[in-house]
């Protein structure tokens, strides 16, 4: 590591303590020498907090193995009773509702997709904060939500035949989202302003409105001939934008060029799962990035047929209300934090010479600059309620919630912010978390902005806490399994009777397959059903897609319908999703099981470790590609351990499939300049150590967790990359 900044006790990695005296101090109000020596006090007091929970975390485990080992054959109630027992499972709280204030809209009141992207990544950084808006016409086309029969292929060039099918299928969407009086929007020749009122002729030579004339709200150019016209609809806005000489537009009978949907209302700037951070150098763009979105000043540069294009947040949106007062609406999505968790240390600050607590750094130094936010400092408003949003994950039961609302607590104090400013979101990802959801809520009530169901880290952790009470299911078939249904519909209930109607977010996971959009749209429509007002998406495509679900399901109603449901599944949750004791597994079986995890584990940590990747289109055994990031890989390699332990596997499979996949991995891979394959010096090829560790040391990792491994491996491989 590079010689260090010395402030105190504190010895700062030099690039970062730069950052933080020259970018991030400046304008925000917080004297230098205060900040340090605050930052100092904070951790000489929260370090020993941070490490007893952690401790807490294997002295459970540890309670939990040792019940296993002592009672093969589970007894629901003997062991719900156990988990009482040793404080694993806590009291329900009789009423405690959420009193968080200064939410904004996006979080509060509004339904919609939201994005996680690495916030490492400027150009996927920015592209997630402009989809706030996205092409309804590009989203179809370019994704297979159109099918490509009737020489409607999509070509390398525009296709007019596509091109009908993509206009007549958004018409339909126009019809759940501003249906017309009489008729349909298959029908219209003209979108006219007349006095206020938006009139639309048809082929017939008839003339309506809409069903409900309030849904027209604004519009753009003349009012004889609008350039667009804005609509509004269960709080989403869509934008018709009109344009005769257009290719598309001119094909048009009523001059439509596209259709702009109001997309992804909130994007999550990941540190954690998508990123690979391992030291000073890494965290430091983490934080400029960061700094970058803030104050609306981040850009990045790519290159497009031949031509260098500069990337650039989104300005806001202009209108003419239907009176002629012009508004505007933000061109970008409210951005959220996502901090690491409590486990993870890096060497990017040192407290007396030892590495401290990621989790902690991030809750200073993300504040800290997202002060420049409150104050205005930047070129756009991201909050315009005066908050800041952090997502918290893998925090496991009410303890490590009430940890962070302290942590949080003590960053207000140290930076001048009013109580209350920092905002949590709560991922519900952790089986101590699920089985405690409600206590965990009680533990922030005027912080909490989102509670959200991560079903990959949980299935993680479901594997790794149960490890030694038998062999678990096929992965495949654990998401089918009545305890993750349980755990879905458990998560909206205990969110519904804290309050979280219409003060914050419920929560659903990713949809992993982004080349698969068809399937999301039949998928993901059950998650605004299910009462949860987002849902995560991989892409800005599949945000304007999933939008259509909010227009199609009024999430605020479902809410209230739920909203006195008396349900926590925990003796659903309870159940371990083992495979059933009279269930043989054929050689084949068993060998696509592990060879599909290991290429999955392989696909993975090759990309993390040797290019620094932490979240990625990864292809999978059968070249299908799938957004995989560390929570996937904390499943397939708890999967793995598991079988291993309790016999189903033996090491030299194990081996002989890591060594076969690695192979196959390579190939797949072939198309990457960047790529750094593992073969044929497999013992010298540093990702291929560290999938193998994960595997074969996974039943000790902490929680399971993959990071320990990864960023010791990474580490290892920058040293080796800078030694040539």
């Amino acid at each position: 590591m590079a010689e260090t900044i010395n402030k105190g006790r504190l010895a700062i990695y030099p690039g970062l303590y730069e950052f933080i005296q020259q970018q991030a101090l400046p304008g925000s109000q917080v004297d230098a020498d205060a900040f340090w020596s605050g930052f100092e006090t904070l951790l000489a007091d929260l370090i020993p907090v941070n490490q007893s929970l952690l401790a807490k975390r294997e002295t459970l485990q540890a309670q939990i193995d040792e019940y296993h080992r002592q009672h093969p054959q589970l007894d629901p109630a003997h062991y719900k009773a156990f988990l009482q027992d040793i404080g694993y499972l806590q009291p329900v709280p009789q009423t405690s509702l959420i009193s968080t204030t200064k939410v904004d809209a996006e979080i509060a009141t509004m339904a919609g997709p939201q994005l996680v992207v690495p916030i490492n990544n400027a150009r996927y950084a920015l592209n997630a904060a402009n989809a706030r808006w996205g092409s309804l016409y590009d989203a179809a086309y370019g994704t297979d939500v159109i099918d490509e029969t009737d020489g409607a292929e999509k070509g390398k060039g525009y296709n007019p035949v596509r091109g009908q099918k993509v206009v007549a299928w958004a018409r339909t969407w126009l019809d759940s989202i501003a249906p017309l009086a009489k008729s349909s929007h298959q029908q219209a020749v003209s979108y006219r302003l007349d006095n206020g009122s938006l009139l639309i002729d048809l082929k017939d030579g008839s003339t309506t409105t809409l069903q409900d004339p309030a849904g027209y709200v604004g519009y753009q150019g003349s009012t004889e001939q609008p350039d667009a016209i804005l609509l509004k609809h269960h709080a989403l806005h869509a934008e018709l934008q009109f344009d005769r000489n257009h290719p598309v537009g001119k094909t048009d009978p009523a001059g439509i060029k596209d259709i702009l949907l109001e997309s992804a209302l909130t994007t999550i700037m990941d540190c954690e799962d998508s990123v690979a951070a391992v030291d000073g150098e890494d965290k430091t763009l983490v934080y400029q990035n960061w700094l970058g979105l803030m104050q609306g000043s981040l850009s990045a540069d790519l290159e497009k047929g031949g031509k260098i294009q500069r990337r650039t947040m989104h300005e806001n949106r202009r209108y003419l209300s239907p009176e002629g007062q012009p508004f505007s609406l933000k061109g970008r999505s409210l951005m959220l934090v996502r901090n690491v968790g409590h486990l993870m240390t890096n060497p990017a600050i040192l407290f007396d010479g030892e590495e401290i607590p990621e989790g902690i750094m991030d809750a200073v130094i993300t504040s800290l600059i997202a002060k420049h936010d409150l104050l205005g400092l930047g070129k756009f408003k991201n909050s315009q309620s005066g908050s800041v949003y952090i997502v918290k994950p893998k925090m496991h039961g009410p303890e490590e919630v009430a940890f962070t609302n302290q942590l949080f607590g003590r960053v207000e104090a140290l930076l001048g912010l009013a109580a209350n400013t920092l905002k949590m979101g709560i991922m519900d990802e952790e089986r101590r978390t699920s089985v405690n959801l409600r206590a965990c809520i009680a533990a922030a009530p005027e912080r909490v902005i989102f509670i959200n169901t991560g079903f990959l880290d949980r299935t993680g952790d479901e594997i790794h806490t149960s490890m030694l009470a038998g062999a678990f299911a096929p992965k495949g078939e654990l998401k089918t399994l009545p305890w993750i249904h349980a755990y879905e519909r458990a998560n909206v209930a205990a969110g519904l009777v804290s309050g979280l109607s219409r003060k914050a977010q419920i929560g659903k996971g990713m949809w992993p397959i982004p080349d698969q959009m068809a399937n999301m749209m039949q998928a993901k429509l059950g998650h605004p059903q299910a009462g949860a007002n987002t849902a995560w998406v991989p892409s800005p495509t599949a945000a304007t897609l999933h939008a259509l679900h909010y227009h199609q399901v009024d999430v605020f109603a479902i809410q209230q319908q739920l909203a006195n449901e008396d349900f926590d599944g925990l003796d659903t949750i309870l159940q371990v999703p083992l495979m059933a004791k009279d269930r043989q597994l054929s050689a084949d079986e068993l060998q696509r099981e592990l060879d599909n995890n290991v290429q999955g584990i392989l696909g993975y940590v090759v990309r993390w470790v040797h290019q620094g990747v932490g979240c990625s289109k990864v292809p999978d055994i059968n070249n299908v590609g799938l957004m995989e990031d560390r929570a996937t890989l904390r499943i397939s390699s708890q999967h793995i351990a598991n079988w291993l332990k309790h016999g189903l596997l033996d090491a030299q499979q194990a081996q002989a499939s890591l060594a076969k996949m690695a192979v196959l991995v390579d190939e797949q891979n072939a198309g990457d300049p960047e790529y750094i394959p593992m073969a044929p010096d497999l013992d010298n090829a540093i990702a291929f150590q560290a999938a193998s560790e994960l595997i074969f040391a996974g039943a000790e990792q902490p929680s399971g967790y993959t990071e320990p491994v990864l960023h010791k491996k990474r580490r290892e491989m920058k040293a080796r990359l800078q030694q040539g």
